[in-house]
């Protein structure tokens, strides 16, 4: 027997319904210690996925009229008896609700406790339970996509096919070796080469999409750069969809970073307005400018802007060799004015340039697109199964280097013992990412990062 948690499942603020989660063995009882119908009726008694009207009081009395939902395990979230009371949405209400269900004999639950329990009691694997916090925190559609996906099991069914792949591989070749007294066919080193290659390659694709999977998952740092007055704060303000930074026609009227989050298409861009980059003897300018390019140098892009109306000078080339190397997108701007800027010098340097006027709006559609080419996300299927995690990442990287340990020793013509060494080691490591053998450490660190009452 466990013991039964309950925690708020709803945001902690004012809104139309606030729901308190009870789940265990004793759910039900402690439901009733709380719970009164005007039936009569105790909730112990009531069917499965059944909603029953009542009050729910403490000792001091009725604190407000509620609708309980009854879960009967194992068909639940969580796999144990659950109900939910759902009663009005103030804060003070669902708190008091929660610290009644609490007196009644439940335990305040822990971050992630109920998806873990889900987890533990075989409703989802690791990978499954770590796409509902991806979930929650989507910032797209796109991530959303790619949360539900990996909630719903694509990532898993990927995984699922190489390990069946690797463990018939490695389970022919133990047989092969132990029985040869049976008559058991003999290995093909070619079908074994190309099985394992299979691997290789479905193990690989999967870690070529992480970064671009993160980007439309967590966001990309973005930095906004260039010489004073090529329009970086109207670009901010145009993408923040108001008036963050301060636009002037006097140089180095920004000198501080300005940092706003915005949704450019499907990516979640945390933006920062930097000072315009140039030579200046005024101090406090320099040090913004300083700020500035370092910002630019650890940045995960770059916007980089320049004025469409002048001639590169040399801050704007020093701006783009300093970009080498590092994500960016060059913003030709102010395209509404005649243009003097020799266009094929920063054609040599950024693959990726978009024309556009800030002020008015025009090329926004094509820096959605330019930004979607540069991260990676343009050719990215969000519904086909993606790592979503370092946990996952690190543990797919382990797996495939012992795949082309194997293939080395296959194609080195080291015995099949030594290739069968490391292919178990390989289903190892995917065992670990989904989650079918890993230990308590491993559990911590995933539902850490949850909420309390998810």
């Amino acid at each position: 027997m466990t013991d039964t948690i309950a925690a708020i499942s709803t945001a902690q603020g004012a809104g139309g319904i606030g729901v308190i989660r009870i789940s265990g063995d004793q759910a039900k009882q402690i439901a009733d210690r709380v719970f009164v119908s005007p039936s009569g009726k105790s909730l112990q008694n009531t069917p499965g996925y059944t909603a029953r009207y009542g009050h729910v009081q403490d000792q001091e009395g009725p604190i407000d009229e509620v609708v309980a939902l009854v879960f009967d395990g194992p068909k639940s979230y969580t796999g144990e008896d659950v109900v939910e009371l759902s009663c009005h949405g103030g804060l003070y209400l669902t708190k008091r609700v929660l610290r009644a269900v609490l007196s009644a004999g439940a335990r305040a639950a822990g971050p992630g406790e109920f998806t873990r329990r889900a987890f533990l009691n075989g409703k989802l694997g690791l990978t499954e339970a770590e796409a509902v916090m991806d979930l929650i925190a989507a910032q797209g559609r796109q991530a959303a996509r790619a949360a539900l996906a990996g909630r719903e099991g694509a990532l898993h069914q990927r995984l699922e096919r190489v390990k069946d792949s690797l463990v018939s591989a490695a389970a022919h070749l133990s047989a092969w070796a132990d029985y040869p007294e049976e008559d058991i066919p003999q290995v093909e080193r070619s079908q074994l080469e190309a099985t394992l290659s299979g691997a290789d390659g479905e193990m690989k694709d999967l870690l070529a999409r992480y970064d671009a999977g993160r980007a439309i998952r967590e966001g990309v740092d973005t930095v906004i750069a260039g010489r004073p007055n090529v329009g970086k704060s109207t670009l901010m303000n145009l993408l923040s969809g108001c008036e963050r930074s301060i636009v002037t026609d006097v140089p180095g009227t920004t000198r501080d970073v300005v940092e706003e989050t915005v949704l450019v298409g499907d990516i979640a861009l945390r933006l920062a307005d930097t000072a315009g980059i140039r030579s200046t003897d005024d101090p406090v300018e320099r040090i913004g400018v300083e700020l500035a390019r370092r910002r630019v140098d650890r940045a995960g892009l770059v916007l980089a802007v320049f004025d469409a109306s002048d001639p590169l000078n040399q801050d704007d080339l020093r701006l783009l060799d300093r970009l080498q190397g590092i994500p960016a997108v060059a913003v030709i701007n102010k395209t509404d004015l005649p243009r003097r800027i020799e266009e094929e010098k920063v054609l040599q340097k950024v693959d990726q340039v978009v024309y556009m006027s800030a002020h008015s709006g025009e090329g926004l559609a094509q820096l959605e697109q330019a930004l979607a080419q540069v991260l990676g996300t343009a050719e990215l299927d969000p519904a086909a199964g993606m790592l979503s995690t370092e946990r996952q990442r690190d543990a797919a990287a382990r797996c495939l280097g012992c795949i082309r340990e194997s293939l080395a020793a296959l194609r080195g013509g080291m015995t099949l013992d030594a290739v069968t060494v490391t292919i178990e080691d390989a289903v190892q490591n995917l065992l670990e990412l989904t989650g079918e053998r890993v230990n308590e450490a491993v559990v911590d660190q995933v539902f850490h990062r949850f909420c309390v009452g998810k």
